[in-house]
């Protein structure tokens, strides 16, 4: 068996990584698209897309590993679901904010500006307040749904697919993710927020989120175990988001 705190640390590696990734991908593709177009709904769709199929892939890559949660209100919600236990969830988190951060500076990096430029965007107002917490219920509602009538394969997919939609459905484009908010600050770009504007959409996220829990467990007031065999077969994605990584309570497989 691999003992406890080594396999902690390869989880909260991945959720570092994939919140770096998630968060590059964002700020990056932003940034591409300014230089693209000056049409600002081609720019959406360009950061739409790029966000939504590299959802995708690191929710496919690292979900088997850490559960590629990327964002501290699935965590939490991960938690009360009783999904994991209480020690992955302050590492997790802060593996999260530090990767979403630097993801941010990554981004920045790589398109020659200065590695750190607060943004400037103001983004407060009651319908993208209200938007944030739209955008984190169905989030909660998509991810723990499918975990809890066992179809997890659909994670990737879903989740990736309800992200590009949010992007256009919802005022604030969608940020559903306390992480990679403050993330966001770190960059005067097409993704940017500013800090001012940041206390408030967190505070939208995690009513979200609450609101998003209450709803699945009326949805799905019991849990539906996914199989074993339909998590691991050939032809599905594998178990992402959700379902019950490895922890002390849900030892892994040995290696």
């Amino acid at each position: 068996m691999t003992p406890a705190p080594t396999a902690l640390l390869r989880r909260v590696a991945a959720e570092f990584a994939g919140s770096a990734a998630l968060t590059a991908m964002v700020v990056g593709s932003g940034i591409a698209a300014t230089g693209l177009s000056d049409d600002v709904g081609v720019q959406l769709l360009i950061n739409a897309i790029a966000t939504a199929f590299g959802l995708f892939v690191l929710i496919t890559v690292l979900g088997s590993i850490s559960g590629a949660h990327f964002n501290p209100v699935v965590s939490l919600v991960d938690l009360a679901f009783g999904y994991r236990g209480a020690r992955d969830i302050a590492p997790y988190i802060g593996a999260q904010i530090l990767g979403c951060v630097t993801g941010s500076v990554l981004a920045n990096i790589m398109f020659d500006l200065p590695p750190v430029t607060f943004s400037t965007t103001d983004r407060i107002t009651p319908g993208h307040l209200i938007a944030e917490v739209v955008a984190t219920a169905g989030l909660v509602a998509v991810i723990f749904i499918l975990a809890r009538s066992g179809r997890s394969a659909w994670a990737a997919g879903a989740v990736a697919a309800y992200i590009g939609s949010a992007y256009f459905f919802t005022s604030s484009t969608s940020f559903a993710n306390p992480a990679i908010t403050i993330g966001r600050m770190f960059s005067d770009t097409f993704a940017g927020i500013a800090p001012a504007s940041a206390p408030l959409f967190i505070a939208a996220q995690l009513l979200g989120a609450a609101l998003g829990w209450a709803g699945v467990r009326l949805l799905t007031p019991r849990h539906t175990p996914t199989s074993s065999a339909a998590r691991f077969t050939a032809h599905s994605p594998p178990l992402t988001k959700i379902l019950p990584t490895p922890t002390a309570n849900h030892p892994e497989a040995p290696t």
